[in-house]
This record gives C-alpha cells, structure tokens and sequence, in this order.
C-alpha cells in the first residue's frame, strides 16, 4: 500500500488510523489481563501466603515488566526512526504475542517449582520490551498519521485503545467469572484471557501489514540527519526530554493509581468482593474511554496547556482526599462515582500527552524522543505504583501513598505552567 499523507482523503487517514489503534488495543489488553487476574493466578505462582504478600509478588513482576519499557522504547524507537513505524509497531506485536502465549501455557509453582516465577518473569521482561516500543511508535504514528486541525483528536484514540484494552481484560473476567466457579478460575481459568491475548496478537499482526506508512517518515528518508546516530541526535534536546520526563511523571503515577490498583485497593482496602471491585473498575473505565476524543478535540481549540493544567490542578488537589474518600466508600455507587471523578481529571493527561510529546520532537527521531524518556519515568513511577502502595499499606502508612502521588502530581503542575504549548511550536507536518 502506498504512503498515506496527512492530506490525504479523510476516509484513506481513517483506515489506516484505525488500523494502528485496533493493534493498540490488543498490545495494551495483554498488558493489563496480567493485572486483572493477578488476584487468581498469583497463588498458583507463588508459594502459599497471605493475600498481601502474593499480590506484593505479582506486583513486583509487574514492576519487572516496566523496566524492559525503557529498553523497548530505545530499541524500537531507533528501529521505527530507521525502518519506519510500521514495521516496529509490527515487531511490538510480535514479542507481545510471545509473551502473552508464554503465561498461558508455564505450569504453576506446585508442578515445577521456582521455575514457575522465572518464566512468569520472562514472559513480563517479553511485554515490556513490546509495551515500551510500542508507545513511542503507536503515538508518532498516530500524530504524523493525523491533520494538525485534530491531531489532538486522532491521537486521543492511543488511549482511547489503551483503556478499551483495560476494559476488555475486565469484561473477559466478568464473563468468567459468570462462566466458571472462584474454585475454576484459580486452577486454570485464568490462563483463557492469556491464550486470547495471544491469538488476537495474530489478528493485529495481519492489520498492521496493511498500514500504510506515515508521510513524514518517507520525507525525512532523504534528509542529511536521517542515517545519523539516533541517540546522539536525540541528546541534541535536552530540554524537550527533561519536558517529557516532567509532563509523563505525575499522569503516569496517577494514571496507574485510578486505573490498574484501583481494582485491588477496591479489594484490600475498601472492602469490595473480587466481582464488585471488577465492576465498578469497568463502568469508570469506560467512562474515561469516552472522555479521551472529547479532552482531544478540546485541546485542538483551545491549546495542549490548558488541559494539562487541568490534570495538574485537579490531581494536585484531588487525589488525597480521593483516595481517602475511595478507602471509606460504603457503597458500590459511591465508589463508582469517586473512582469516575478521578479519572475525569485523570483524562486531562491522557488524552493528549502523546500528541505533546510527539510535537516537541523532529521526525528524524520523533519514536525514539517520545519513547525513551517516558519509557524511562514509567518504569520509575508508573510500573512500581501498585507495589509502593501495597507496600505503604502493608508497613501501616497506607496514607503515605496518597501524598506520593500528590507531589508527584505538583512536579508535573510546574512543567504543565513552564512550557509552551506544543500545538503552536510543533515541529510536524501543519496539514489540515
């Protein structure tokens, strides 16, 4: 198929968005079904302990996955900027695939032991090198795939993907969990989501072979800096990295905190059975999933600062008394709608932090400039929430946590009202 520019016909730039965005959705459901059903399977991989100890267990494997994001994001962010976005949004879904098909099938630690974690381990270190790779390249593409007129808009739908990912895991364990007896799902159940995560890898593989690649990328093909080390270029803007590390580290935190421990604080904390906690986690989900494109075309009005203000302020001031809030919910209703406010301010940072990021950086190393540096701040904040909120929970200072992300949160308020608005200085190609 031939290159597809942002001039384009809007039905040939829909295709080939919506093409990306669907193998985005299985990337990042095969992420999170790891997340949803570690409350069942992390007594198969473990040795027998309380509740907190195996899902602090589970969490750091969790934690283990993230910190392959930054190597994913440096190898198939240089492999994207060289060979195109295509073929490493290709290359992501394959190690996904692996990854996925390998949780799947490893027998329990009853059957062969420490061997069991190990290859949990793997199959994560796997996903990780997938999931970092795959931002970067996903968000570039989307961007460069996009108009400048709603470019905001297009690129919501990373997100958009990101969380309908989230809430098909959670709709595949609501469905089990109707299917099949608490006693079933923890001996074997929970490998179905893992085999369908991998065979729906092999659906997104067939779809991205008939994207088109981006304009931008064939232009800059010809460019002098094009054959020139990525790195070394990419350390050519300092001050766009240390943006991206400032503008990623509080929504990545929060992001993380509203939406994969949600289901778990839900449990341990507030009290919720496993199938309450399941399903107040899915209604708000799918209310942020519709906000996404909203915040999106809004930020095309009216500029990318002012949303991410919003974010900063609200989750500034929010989230201790959210959480605390949240901890205390006597109701399915009441935690249903906290968790909803949550990530109605949550959505201020999601929505558009990939079009931020992807118009501070030129073409030449576009995948790379959005993919390491977040990959990086990720790993460091997103990827250990669940385990130092379990952990602050375990020590009796479960409050703490709160307060961590608020500063975390304060951090990003400061860059959000330093920087300039993207949508006005960015370096991508100004067709409508």
């Amino acid at each position: 198929m031939p290159p597809v520019a942002a001039a384009a016909p809007f039905s040939a730039r829909l295709r080939s968005i919506v093409s990306g965005s669907i193998g985005n959705l299985v990337e990042w459901y095969d992420w999170y079904v790891y997340s949803a059903f570690a409350l069942y399977f992390a007594p198969a991989f473990f040795p027998a302990g309380n509740q907190t100890a195996q899902l602090l267990n589970t969490a750091a494997i969790f934690a283990v996955g993230f910190l392959m994001r930054p190597l994913g994001g440096w190898l198939l962010g240089v492999y994207a900027d060289r060979h195109g976005r295509k073929a490493a949004l290709l290359l992501s879904v394959l190690l996904m695939c692996g990854g996925s098909l390998l949780i799947a099938l490893t027998p329990g630690y009853a059957q062969i032991g420490v061997a069991a974690p190990v290859l949990l381990v793997l199959a994560r270190l796997l996903q990780g090198l997938s999931v970092g790779g795959e931002y970067g390249t996903s968000a570039t593409y989307l961007s460069e795939m996009a108009g400048a007129r709603h470019r905001g808009f297009f690129s919501s739908f990373q997100y958009v993907t990101l969380l309908a990912g989230q809430l098909l895991a959670l709709l595949v364990q609501l469905a089990l969990q109707a299917l099949l007896t608490p006693a079933e799902l923890a001996s074997w159940g929970w490998r179905v989501p893992f085999v369908l995560g991998a065979a729906a890898a092999v659906s997104a593989l067939y779809l991205r072979r008939n994207m088109a690649e981006t304009t931008d990328f064939v232009q800059q093909e010809a460019t002098p800096d094009a054959k020139l080390s990525k790195l070394a270029l990419l350390l050519r803007h300092p001050r766009e990295i240390l943006t991206v590390v400032g503008l990623t580290l509080g929504g990545t935190l929060a992001f993380y905190t509203f939406t994969t421990y949600a289901q778990k604080f839900l449990v341990n904390t507030a009290g919720f059975s496993k199938a309450q906690a399941t399903l107040v986690s899915f209604g708000a989900l799918a209310v942020a999933l519709g906000l996404q494109p909203l915040m999106g075309a809004v930020s095309d009005r009216v500029g990318r600062r002012p949303v991410l203000l919003f974010f900063g302020v609200g989750a500034t001031l929010g989230t201790v008394p959210l959480l605390t809030a949240l901890g205390r919910a006597g109701s399915v209703g009441a935690a249903f709608g906290l968790l909803v406010l949550a990530l109605c301010i949550v959505s201020g940072y999601t929505s558009i932090n990939a079009v931020v990021k992807a118009e501070l950086f030129p073409t030449e190393i576009r995948a790379l400039g959005v993919g390491l540096p977040y990959a990086l701040t990720v790993a460091v904040f997103g990827g250990t929430a669940e385990y130092a909120a379990l952990l602050a929970k375990q020590q009796g200072v479960e409050s703490l946590y709160y307060w961590y992300v608020t500063a975390c949160a304060a951090i990003s308020l400061l860059v959000y009202w330093r920087m300039p608005d993207t949508q006005a200085t960015s370096r991508m190609t100004a067709d409508a």
